[in-house]
C-alpha cells in the first residue's frame, strides 16, 4: 500500500511551551483587536435598509452586484427570488437614513443596468431583532454543545478533565478565529456564526481521535512515561489528521475562490478554523493534559517524602531517649 505521509517520530511535548507562547500571543492580539477595532457586525446584528426591486428583463446577480460596486456601495447583501427577476438588496444603516440609502441604491441600479427598468416593491428599515434572537440561540447552542462534549468525553475516557481540555482547545480556536475576523475587517453575520460552530465540532473531532489512541496506549503500555505515550499517540494519528485536514482544506479553498461573494466570509472563516482545529489538537489539548498530569504527579511526589522524614525524626527521638535512660539507670 502506498503511504502518502511517512511514519513520524516527532517530540511534540518538548515543544509545548513554544506552542503555548504562540497561542497566547495570538489570543492577546485577538483581544487587542476586539478592544481597538471591534467586530464588523453584519446587517443581521445592526439593522439596515431593505430595498426590494423587480426588473422588467432578466438581470444576473453578478450584474446587479457590479452596478452597486461601481457606485461605491459596499457591504451589500443580495437575495434573489426565482422566476420573478426580483432582488432584495440590504445595506447596513440607521433607520433615519432609509430614504437616503434607498435613493442611492436606485440611482446605482439605474446607472449600472440602463435599459432594464425596474419597479420598487419594498423600501423599509430592517431591525436587528432577528439577529439578536439568533445570536442568543447560537450562544446557547455553543454552551450546550461544550457541556455535551465534556460529558461525552468524560464518559468515554472516564475522566472529565479530558473533556475540559478539549473544550479549552475549542475556546482557543474560536477566540483566535474571531480575532482574525476582527483584524481583517470581515463582516460577521449569521452564516459566519454557523462557520464558527462548525469549527468547534471539527476541532473536537480531531482531539477525540488523538485521545482515543492515548487511551489505547494507557491500557497496553502501563509503564510508558506519559510524555512518550502522548508523542506516540500524536505521531500515529498524524497521518490521518493531515490527510483529513488537507481534504477539507482543498474543498473549502475551492469554495473561497469559486463560491462567489455570498459565501466568501464563510469560506474564509472555515479555512482559518480548519488550520487552527488541527493545530490545537496537537499543540494545546494534549500538552495541557500532560501539564495537568505532571503537575498532579509532582504534587504527590512532594508529599510522599514527608512520611519517611517523620519516621526518621521519630526514630531519632527514641534513640536519644533510650541513651538518656541508659545513662540514668544505676549499675
Amino acid at each position: 500500500m502506498m503511504t502518502l505521509i511517512p511514519k513520524t517520530n516527532l517530540d511534540f511535548i518538548s515543544k509545548r511551551w513554544i506552542f503555548f507562547g504562540i497561542s497566547l500571543t495570538l489570543m492577546a492580539l485577538s483581544f487587542v483587536s476586539f478592544a481597538v477595532k471591534g467586530l464588523n457586525l453584519g446587517l443581521d446584528f445592526t439593522g439596515g435598509t431593505l430595498l426590494q426591486v423587480q426588473f422588467s428583463q432578466p438581470a444576473g446577480i453578478d450584474a446587479v452586484r457590479s452596478a452597486l460596486d461601481k457606485a461605491g456601495i459596499n457591504g451589500v447583501s443580495l437575495q434573489t427570488f426565482t422566476g420573478r427577476n426580483a432582488y432584495a438588496i440590504s445595506v447596513k444603516g440607521k433607520q433615519e437614513n432609509v430614504n437616503v440609502i434607498g435613493n442611492k441604491l436606485k440611482d446605482a441600479l439605474t446607472a449600472g443596468l440602463s435599459g432594464n427598468a425596474f419597479k420598487v416593491e419594498r423600501l423599509e428599515y430592517v431591525g436587528p431583532a432577528v439577529g439578536r434572537d439568533m445570536t442568543k440561540k447560537a450562544l446557547w447552542a455553543m454552551i450546550l454543545s461544550f457541556f455535551g462534549m465534556i460529558v461525552y468525553i468524560a464518559f468515554r475516557f472516564s475522566n472529565p478533565l479530558w473533556g475540559a481540555m478539549g473544550v479549552i482547545a475549542d475556546f482557543h480556536d474560536i477566540i483566535i478565529v474571531v480575532g482574525i475576523l476582527s483584524l481583517t475587517g470581515k463582516e460577521i453575520d449569521l452564516v459566519v456564526i454557523a462557520a464558527v460552530l462548525t469549527i468547534a465540532g471539527y476541532s473536537i473531532n480531531d482531539t477525540v481521535v488523538t485521545f482515543d489512541r492515548m487511551r489505547e496506549h494507557l491500557k497496553l503500555n502501563v509503564r510508558m512515561p506519559l510524555g512518550e505515550l502522548i508523542n506516540r499517540s500524536i505521531n500515529e494519528t498524524l497521518s490521518r489528521t493531515m490527510m483529513t485536514t488537507a481534504t477539507v482544506f482543498l474543498a473549502i479553498l475551492s469554495l473561497y475562490f469559486l463560491g462567489g461573494e455570498v459565501i466568501h466570509n464563510f469560506a474564509f472563516t472555515m479555512l482559518v478554523g480548519c488550520i487552527l482545529g488541527t493545530y490545537s489538537t496537537i499543540a494545546i489539548a494534549t500538552p495541557l493534559l500532560y501539564e495537568w498530569a505532571e503537575g498532579r504527579n509532582s504534587k504527590k511526589q512532594s508529599q510522599q517524602p514527608e512520611k519517611p522524614q517523620a519516621i526518621a525524626q521519630q526514630q531519632q527521638g527514641y534513640s536519644k531517649k533510650a541513651r538518656k535512660n541508659a545513662q540514668n539507670t544505676p549499675v
